[in-house]
């Protein structure tokens, strides 16, 4: 049980000497639902209850199952494409963006479109457009067929072209090397992204970044508290879904960071009990598409198998907050409005 600070960024009951049991579990924080993550989840909730069910959401609204599962059944119905639409119906789009085709493709239907795509990941698009307009050739470092980088990659398909990790640098053509830029995926390790921009560099000196960074705060915070817990730790749990990027490059991490080993779950009862075995200190994280009941489930499971001394490893307060998309937010004021009088 967490009951007080420590010093150092630390708060919780170990302070660095042996625990009554030996065991001990290093609980990093920040961890789980970021703003977009919070933002995209709370626009399908706010949508059944304004429109009421079913409502559409185009592929997954965040990877992770347990949300998927909770969200179809309050009345969500997950599609791969808007041909899957009835016509005239409510889509959302997911967090991870979508290319312009897409939009267009929902107008031709006369389906009635919320985006909820991550701000953060709309400022990549912007980008993405803006560079293009002024004929850039376009690097985009990310993993191929995400979500995001398929999105991203719509806004400007001819100036645009993927690069699939420091491997994949050598296979990189450009018109112009004086005029050329990277931008990334929200998702990716940053210290992968910043080896792959050094060899980028290395081909390419006059390569230009993009004005701010692209990997989102979140994911940037959840690898840094990842890595001063790793070093300490025999095994690092992290929760999360395997198509979730954030989610696995937190065991990537772990593993670069000094962790013994690293595992990713999604639900408590996957962990198998070897991986515990002669195991005094476990890690514990979550992707950022995951919700805190999923990890306080993994705290008592592991108390279970004497892991009951829980200290929180605290290296970045997060206070951003998303409002909702403006087209559902003016149809709540509407039905507030109504409601009203």
């Amino acid at each position: 049980m967490i009951n007080g600070l420590g010093g150092g960024g630390r708060t919780g009951t170990y302070d660095g000497g042996v625990t009554e049991t030996g065991k001990r579990v290093l609980l990093a924080k920040p961890r789980g639902y970021c703003a977009g993550v919070d933002r995209a989840v709370q626009t399908v909730e706010e949508a059944l209850k304004l429109y009421g069910a079913p409502i559409y959401v185009r592929k997954q609204i965040v990877h992770n199952k347990h949300v998927v599962r909770t969200l179809e059944a309050q009345g969500a119905i997950f599609v791969e494409e808007n041909e899957e639409v009835p016509e005239g119906a409510t889509v959302i789009f997911s967090a991870h963006g979508v290319a312009p085709e897409v939009y267009e493709q929902a107008q031709s239907r006369s389906l009635k479109a919320i985006d909820a795509t991550c701000p953060l990941v709309t400022k990549v698009h912007q980008e993405a457009k803006r560079f293009a307009a002024e004929d850039y050739d376009i690097l985009l470092i990310g993993h191929e067929g995400h979500e995001e980088v398929v999105g991203t990659a719509g806004e400007a398909p001819a100036h645009i072209q993927l690069v699939d990790g420091p491997d994949g640098v050598d296979k990189v053509t450009v018109r112009d090397p004086n005029k050329v830029v990277w931008l990334s995926q929200t998702t990716l390790s940053v210290d992968e992204t910043m080896e792959t921009v050094a060899r980028l560099k290395r081909r390419l000196p006059l390569l230009q970044s993009p004005p701010s960074d692209d990997i989102c705060y979140a994911t940037s915070n959840r690898q840094h508290v990842v890595k001063e817990i790793a070093p300490d730790c025999d095994v690092v749990i992290v929760v999360g879904s395997r198509n979730s990027s954030n989610s696995v490059r937190l065991v990537e991490v772990a593993l670069d960071a000094g962790a013994r080993a690293g595992y990713l779950v999604d639900f408590a009862h996957e962990i198998d009990d070897a991986w515990l075995a002669g195991a005094g200190t476990v890690g514990l994280t979550s992707g950022a598409s995951v919700p805190d009941e999923l990890v306080q489930q993994v705290l008592a499971h592991l108390a279970e198998r004497g892991f009951t001394e829980v200290e929180e490893v605290l290296t970045a307060n997060e206070r951003l907050t998303f409002s909702l998309p403006q087209e559902l937010k003016r149809d709540m004021k509407a039905a507030a409005a109504a409601a009203r009088s």
